[in-house]
């Protein structure tokens, strides 16, 4: 078939319309389906990289765990100065301190629809966390949903400093040198593996549960930790309320703790 001049212009204009309207299209599914994860740090708004500052300037919508209706978000009250509440919609979503398995799962759940739905909306979203995000945090069973049920939102994670770099950069110490090796252990729920952990290791550091700190002295003590080993505690690392102390293990002998707090950190050292 033949086609005069104009004709044939005419149809390249549309064919550059139509390929201009598709990557129009996919330019805008790729923006409105992205979700940042941002790791908020210990407790120091001054210790947001410059690229969680950046996404948390510009999110639309922010969402941020508490353990409780009504309680207020740490992750959030470091992250507020950032946040632009005239503009932003924040959202608290409830991750209750409970060891029900069924329980839980049916809130993670629940929460990772909500933001899905929001990013879904095309909203630009953000979800807020404590320390970093691959470490202990409520994002990853957010994450593992996500995956699941809504694997064509594109993820962020953004890493933010733990709580006990913080607390050793305050305490102007290391954790570890040379080979030797360090263990973390989240909770002092099962002292037979804390034991164990602590057998193996130089530096042991402990996280959140400062309830068990007669248990966890008397455990140093049993398994190679001398008297003089030394011991640095802290609470509300990087904040104006922080408690840190260092002393040595026979110190700590009938002794009650400093940091009772549920977020609370000690780290014992074997060879100092």
């Amino acid at each position: 078939m033949l086609i005069d001049v104009d004709t044939h212009n005419l149809l390249l204009e549309l064919d550059c319309w139509k390929i201009l309207f598709t990557l129009n299209i996919t330019i805008f599914t790729t923006q409105i389906m992205k979700l940042s994860c941002i790791g908020c740090g210990p407790g120091d708004p001054d210790l947001l990289t410059i690229k969680a500052v950046d996404r948390i300037k510009k999110a639309d919508a922010i969402f941020t765990p508490t353990s409780k209706e009504g309680k207020p978000s740490i992750a959030l009250s470091i992250a507020r100065k950032y946040i632009n509440e005239s503009t932003t919609t924040i959202t608290n979503l409830i991750f209750p301190m409970i060891k029900d398995k069924d329980l839980l799962k049916v809130q993670w759940k629940t929460n990772s629809q909500i933001i899905a739905d929001t990013v879904h909306s095309g909203k630009n979203c953000v979800y807020l966390t404590v320390g970093d995000p691959s470490l202990y945090s409520t994002w990853n069973y957010i994450h593992n949903e996500l995956k699941k049920k809504h694997d064509d939102i594109d993820i962020e994670i953004i890493p933010g400093v733990p709580s006990f770099f913080a607390f050793a950069a305050q305490a102007k110490m290391s954790l570890v040198e040379g080979d030797q090796t360090l263990g973390i252990v989240p909770a002092c729920y099962d002292l037979d593996k804390i034991r164990h952990t602590v057998a193996s290791c130089d530096s042991i550091i402990f996280l959140k549960d400062g309830r068990y700190f007669d248990s966890v002295i008397e455990i140093l003590s049993e398994t190679g930790f001398s008297d003089n080993s030394v011991i640095t505690i802290a609470q509300d690392v990087s904040v104006d309320e922080e408690i840190l102390e260092t002393k040595k293990l026979k110190d700590l002998r009938n002794t009650k703790n400093p940091a009772g707090k549920y977020f609370s950190i000690m780290v014992a050292r074997k060879n100092d």
